[in-house]
């Protein structure tokens, strides 16, 4: 299905403290550089319009939030989202997430991840694009810090078990784990706005939370 069209941008609007060209960023990735400060940083994959972006930040002001996305028109959307609510501790990257995580992000970085239904890439030849792939999940792995957490949903079941199977295969996070979706687990109601078109159809979706280990890995993993 087709992204929805978004709303033209007011021109007034002054997105430099929001909105980031994953190129122009200097690597490794400093967040305090970004952020005038050092706090718990979460990323959100495929940001899209920018409602989780704006909802957790609204509601976690002690947090900071990334969000990559690949498509410039929602990039830029998602940050004026940011701009007009006045939300410091909320920006966006333009970019590819794939190299964000290989390149620019440094171990134990992040407190979580957070991918809500990425692009299942329906046939059968192109689904060597999904960004649910080894090389990210390592990626993921890496990144988080020890207790740091993966939230992954889709609508796809074949994607979601797909997902789960190549996790266990790949990485050591611990999980699946039950994701809360309960009102009180959180101050708003949906994280995305697909996640609404999706639950007022009464379609499925899939959650589950992978969390990295606290314990150290063994000696000869350590040394390589």
């Amino acid at each position: 299905m087709a992204r929805p069209r978004v709303r033209k941008i007011d021109p007034a609007l002054d997105l430099s403290r929001h909105y980031y060209l994953l190129a122009d960023l200097p690597r490794p990735l400093d967040p305090a550089v970004l952020f005038g400060r050092s706090a718990p940083l979460e990323l959100d994959v495929g940001s899209g319009k920018g409602l989780f972006l704006c909802q957790a930040a609204a509601a976690f002001p002690d947090r900071d939030f990334l969000g990559v996305e690949l498509a410039v028109k929602y990039a830029q959307y998602s940050a004026a989202q940011l701009a007009k609510r006045h939300l410091p501790n909320a920006k966006v990257i333009q970019g590819d997430a794939l190299r964000l995580f290989a390149e620019w992000l440094p171990d134990g970085l992040l407190t979580a991840v957070h991918i809500y239904f990425p692009d299942p890439w329906w046939k059968k030849r192109h689904k060597k694009r999904r960004i649910m792939r080894e090389s990210f999940l390592r990626d993921v792995e890496r990144v988080l810090e020890p207790g740091g957490r993966l939230h992954f949903w889709t609508d796809v079941q074949e994607y979601f078990e797909t997902s789960l199977e190549l996790l266990a295969r790949c990485t050591r996070l611990e999980g699946p784990l039950p994701e809360s979706t309960s009102q009180g687990s959180e101050p708003f109601e949906y994280r995305t706005h697909f996640e609404r078109r999706n639950r007022l159809q009464g379609a499925a979706i899939y959650r589950a939370v992978f969390r990295k280990s606290t314990l150290p890995l063994p000696q000869a993993e350590q040394t390589g």
